[in-house]
């Protein structure tokens, strides 16, 4: 599987005029195949046995140097794996690399999904993820946030893991004066899904920093708690 293959593929399946209306939707100026999600999680799905991990590193670094849109997807999912060993391979230095070029939320995101995996196989990493939060990049910073998700959603965390829990609370507090909308969304976010499964927490969080907040990222982050 070279870059030029699975370029190939990866347009083989573009839906004619979609990649126009993409690229009105994202504002980001790149190329867009006009490449549907379901279709590059089947084509993705398909490399992955074919490659070794060295690899589907390389064709993951390629994927991400294009600058297309679904390529940096493709590249994202094809790294999105809860084991990947060994886990010192590279992956999550690659990821890493990817976090100060992020320019908009869905290429973030699916990035963020791969690096979801990484940070929970090694807690450790978290030491660096905290770095993101002083950051001047605002996708950098969100990225802080979207990539610690996995900390919101344990119904019976272990010490360790309540302690990532506030420690990552506490990154969120150092975010609610920042007026950005995509920095309080994450906040709201990271709140939404805590309540889910430890709503003291989250309430704890409003009573003290609620009033700082914006209206939305507020209202949204109580969403799921009893009034």
């Amino acid at each position: 599987m070279t870059l030029d293959d699975a370029l190939d593929q990866l347009r083989s399946k573009a839906i004619p005029g979609k990649g126009l209306a993409m690229e009105l939707y994202h504002k980001v100026p790149r190329e867009y195949l006009g490449t549907a999600n379901p279709e590059i999680d089947a084509l993705t799905k398909a490399w992955r046995p074919s490659l070794t991990l060295e690899e589907r590193l390389a064709l993951c670094a390629a994927l991400w140097d294009t600058n297309i849109h679904e390529a940096r997807l493709a590249a994202a999912k094809l790294l999105t794996q809860a084991r990947i060993r060994p886990d010192d391979s590279g992956a999550w230095d690659l990821i890493t690399s990817w976090v100060p070029q992020f320019d908009a939320w869905a290429v973030a995101d699916h990035a963020c999904m791969a690096g979801q995996r990484r940070l929970t196989a090694d807690p450790s990493r978290l030491d660096e993820v905290e770095s993101w939060t002083t950051s001047d990049h605002l996708w950098t910073k969100r990225a802080a946030l979207v990539m610690t998700l996995p900390w919101t959603k344990q119904n019976h965390p272990k010490p360790d893991e309540l302690a990532a829990r506030d420690r990552i609370l506490g990154w969120c507090a150092s975010y609610v004066d920042d007026t950005e909308w995509f920095i309080q969304k994450a906040v709201a976010w990271w709140l939404r899904d805590l309540s889910k499964h430890d709503a003291p927490r989250t309430q704890a969080f409003l009573d003290a920093h609620g009033d700082r907040m914006a209206n939305f990222a507020r209202k949204e982050a109580g969403r799921h708690l009893s009034v």
